[in-house]
């Protein structure tokens, strides 16, 4: 089992394309997670800071009414038009993501980004929040893929998304000042300490008590979001003293956030760590049962560097049993669509006429059919890994109306079928796929038994 360009492309990648070539080796493809990140700069994503000033508006409008300054009707409307422009601002961050996956010469860079944003979920929970994903991964997870696991995080937990997602401001120490003089705000949150070790630490079974996951919530009572939904640090909030996590001494009086930082670089950093990490990236990459050989080369590597994220992405490349040729790994729904565009290769222009509407329908509505709502996974564990979850009656089938459908959409003037099976399968085309492509009535139909191939459909 040795690596192949092809393969590259299609396991670790965004999908074989005809306009861009695949990587020639595991070495490139660990140059293109260094270069500048020129896909952010083609296609910018707007930061959470639009977020914030849109919420800062909706309470200014909401205060306006209270005071009669403003009458309800006006309230509606002005409600409306700000919901419309952060659905409209949602859409455009989905299409400029998605032509990264499309354009993009590092296709091992998209993967990695979009794997650490799933590993971390974090979600909006209201009108004004549910697009928030998009900034937080931009933000948080994009600069940070090949740094220290501690850096990606501290990032990604003292987020505001992740705080708003973790109900992390309802959190308050039981002796703090807060709670000392507030009836209402006394109640602490285990949701972030809880899902930091469980999910993004330490992993389900780790070596972690309900003792320390209560500890690990006291300490974090001071972080805390401003009205507008701002990350600050509030001491006011945090329970007095020193807090006892995995068997170290965190805090003190006065509260500061220093502790908190320092307890998450302790847990980025642990061995169980280092195999929930190794584990994860092997079954997303590899396998749903990957060989324990490659998991114990990536956790190795994640001990003996402390958590290098570079060093842990090339262990990944560097082991042979991450080249079997065989594809097993089901494509996630947007994996699917991503993919399948970038193989049909609309140009730029095609891309600027789809108004963010027309995105939803040949889009964004699918990947609801398809079992993947975009930025709306079941929970904070984020998106299933194991196939099964994505071969159901209706998933398949809604993959499969998308393949005849909306590649002419995309592409007005569809490729030749011949052409087509070749530089989207590659060797992996079979001779069924290459006369059904032959063979199909239309152009269009060809496209799409192409794309509904199972050689299409796992990586």
């Amino acid at each position: 089992m040795s690596f192949t360009p092809e393969l590259a492309e299609i396991r670790f990648g965004c999908g074989l394309s005809p306009d861009v070539a695949p990587p020639g080796d595991p070495a490139a493809m660990l140059q293109g997670l260094t270069q500048p990140d020129t896909m952010a700069q083609k296609y910018p994503i707007t930061g959470y800071g639009s977020v914030r000033t849109r919420i800062v508006t909706v309470k200014k409008l909401r205060r306006q009414h209270r005071k009669k300054q403003i009458d309800r009707k006006q309230l509606v409307t002005q409600l409306k038009n700000l919901r419309q422009a952060a659905n409209k601002e949602g859409a455009i961050g989905f299409t400029r993501g998605l032509q990264r996956w499309v354009k993009t010469e590092h296709g091992f860079f998209e993967r990695l980004v979009a794997f650490w944003g799933d590993h971390f979920t974090a979600m909006g929970k209201n009108n004004f929040m549910k697009n928030a994903p998009v900034a937080y991964i931009e933000e948080a997870i994009r600069p940070n893929i090949t740094g220290q696991f501690a850096d990606l995080l501290i990032a990604t937990t003292t987020h505001p998304l992740m705080l708003h997602f973790l109900d992390q401001a309802k959190s308050v120490g039981p002796g703090s000042k807060v709670a000392a003089r507030s009836k209402r705000l006394k109640g602490l949150n285990e949701n972030l300490a809880r899902e930091v070790m469980e999910l993004h630490t330490l992993g389900v079974g780790g070596p972690y008590s309900q003792g320390d996951v209560r500890q690990l919530a006291e300490l974090f009572t001071g972080m805390n979001l401003t009205a507008d939904i701002t990350f600050r640090f509030r001491a006011d909030f945090a329970e007095p003293g020193r807090e006892t996590v995995l068997g170290r001494s965190y805090g003190g009086d006065p509260a500061k956030l220093e502790p908190v930082l320092q307890s998450l670089r302790d847990l980025a950093v642990h061995p169980a760590t280092a195999r929930h990490i190794a584990r994860k990236l092997a079954v997303h990459f590899v396998s749903d049962n990957p060989d324990p050989d490659l998991v114990q080369h990536i956790e190795a590597v994640f001990n003996d560097t402390a958590g290098n994220l570079l060093a842990i992405s090339g262990a990944l490349l560097e082991h042979p049993a991450s080249w079997e040729p065989r594809l097993g790994n089901v494509k996630p729904p947007f994996d699917f669509i991503a993919s399948a565009t970038r193989a049909l290769a609309p140009d730029q222009a095609r891309f600027d006429q789809i108004g963010y509407r027309v995105m939803n329908r040949l889009m964004l509505a699918p990947l609801d059919l398809m079992g993947q709502p975009w930025n709306r996974p079941g929970g904070p564990d984020g998106w299933n890994e194991q196939d099964e979850a994505w071969i159901t009656p209706q998933g398949v089938s809604a993959r499969l109306r998308w393949a005849l459908s909306v590649p002419q959409k995309l592409r007005p003037r569809l490729p030749d079928p011949d052409r087509f099976v070749t530089t989207t399968l590659g060797s992996y085309a079979t001779q069924p796929v290459i006369f059904a492509a032959r063979t199909a009535e239309s152009r269009s139909d060809a496209i799409g038994l192409v794309l509904a191939a199972p050689a299409f459909q796992r990586r």
